[in-house]
């Protein structure tokens, strides 16, 4: 008797497998067969099971196997063709899904060796993922916005004093995410690249305004003081403005807008640092970089 004979005993009797077929007034109807419950209700149930070996007589299967009772669990998890256990938990208040996914990392660090290895599922994966794009968002709105100014400019140093304003910005915006106790999470960081916009504008002011008053015969450092003071109330009211239109976010009005604070206040704080400071950093970093003479531009005709 071989394995597969035992097998498709097996089948036969307890797989309520179809048979054939057969039609009956015109109508088809299916063959399965199956023990009786009676007869497959026990494990025991399965040593009474006859098999024919090649010699074509009739074997008693319990002369055949051996029945063993094991306990197993109801279900085997399996990710990436690997057995695997899932993990679940929820952050406490006042702790976010990046701190809850470090802490775990450092958990996994600890109790499991080298023979495991931990991946994320679900929201967690959705925000690693996410987190990481954001990040290159962020260095590719740099580039780009440098790469536009110099095209505007037609130099490399004018955009480099412009770009100044967004460390002064970023640094507003951490600041005020501390003092507010919120954290550094998806919401905060598109407020960061909308910053990455949002402050050149006042550098952009300064820059050009001085660049006008030096083909005018100005010198460097005479050209942005008086760049600075003129664009001073244009800044303001820019600037005011756009703090305006994030205040709602920060104050969180409106329906299920209480996770998009750390926008608003990610904004407004990196507006009012970067004001407060653009207008002294900017004109300094001008009279370093800035060339003394202005950059004119000859065109030539046929």
């Amino acid at each position: 008797v071989t394995v597969r004979d035992i097998a498709e005993a097996l089948q036969l009797y307890f797989s309520g497998q179809r048979y054939g077929f057969f039609i009956y007034n015109g109508k088809q109807y299916q063959v399965i067969g199956q023990s009786e419950r009676q007869y497959r209700d026990d494990p025991s149930d399965i040593t009474s099971i006859m098999v024919r070996n090649d010699k074509g007589n009739m074997v008693e299967m319990g002369n055949l196997i051996r029945i063993t009772e094991e306990s197993t669990t109801p279900q085997r998890y399996r990710y990436n063709r690997y057995v695997s256990a899932t993990f679940r938990a929820s952050t406490v208040p006042g702790v976010t899904l990046g701190q809850g996914i470090d802490a775990m990392r450092e958990i996994s660090e600890e109790v499991l060796d080298d023979s495991f290895s931990t991946t994320l599922t679900g929201i967690s994966q959705q925000f690693e993922e996410s987190s990481g794009s954001l990040y290159f968002a962020f260095v590719f709105a740099l580039i780009l916005v440098y790469l536009v100014l110099a095209a505007q400019f037609e130099s490399y140093r004018d955009p480099l004093i412009i770009m100044f304003t967004v460390p002064l910005a970023l640094a507003g915006a951490i600041a005020s995410l501390y003092i507010m106790g919120q954290t550094m999470n998806i919401f905060s960081q598109i407020g960061i690249i909308v910053l990455v916009g949002i402050v050149t504008k006042n550098g952009i002011l300064i820059v050009e305004f001085a660049n006008q008053k030096k083909q005018k015969g100005l010198d460097k450092t005479q050209a942005v003081i008086e760049a600075a003071g003129q664009r001073l109330r244009p800044i303001l009211m820019t600037s005011l403005s756009t703090i305006f239109g994030a205040l709602p976010i920060a104050l969180a009005l409106g329906a299920a807008s209480t996770s998009r604070i750390p926008l608003g206040i990610t904004i407004i704080g990196g507006l009012l640092f970067a004001l407060g400071l653009t207008l002294f950093v900017v004109p300094a970093i001008y009279t370093y970089i800035s060339k003394k003479t202005a950059n004119i531009i000859h065109d030539d005709e046929e």
